[in-house]
């Protein structure tokens, strides 16, 4: 079995997270909003046993990007001496990829 490691949540990613539900609440209703956040906690889980599962930056070193749906991105750090995952930002992937940090 692979180690775990702790998540934790940026107050960007929290920001941006309750952004994603709010909009997906608004528009398209409590049905999509479950479909998220299960594939988000899927992700989190994947990440939390494979950090290095998905692509790294080409930006910033330690930093990955995770693919939740076709519309959404996770940005992620791994802090491996401390044996922790940074949830950074939830991204759209419709934007402009110049105004990406990551």
């Amino acid at each position: 079995m692979a180690f775990e490691m702790e998540v934790i949540w940026s107050t960007q990613a929290r920001k941006d997270y309750f952004k994603v539900l709010d909009y997906l609440n608004n528009n398209w209703g409590l049905t999509e909003v479950k479909c998220f956040v299960d594939k988000t906690e899927e992700v989190i889980e994947l990440i939390k046993k494979h950090p290095e599962t998905f692509v790294a930056s080409h930006r910033k070193i330690n930093i990955r990007r995770g693919f939740l749906t076709k519309h959404n991105s996770l940005f992620y750090k791994i802090k491996p001496h401390k044996k922790e995952i940074i949830l950074l930002a939830f991204w759209d992937n419709r934007q402009n990829p110049r105004k990406r940090k990551y």
